[in-house]
């Protein structure tokens, strides 16, 4: 774990965390999609 800091010098923080919180949205919002279309 000691190079693990060295993927903050290649990408920017706050682009990981916009990144990050994008992806889960789009997560949730199709496993809520598939749940919804099973539930009929």
């Amino acid at each position: 774990m000691a190079k693990f800091y060295k993927i903050w010098l290649v990408f920017d923080p706050r682009r990981v965390f916009v990144a990050q919180g994008v992806f889960l949205f789009l997560l949730a919002a199709m496993i809520h999609l598939v749940l919804l279309s099973t539930e009929h």
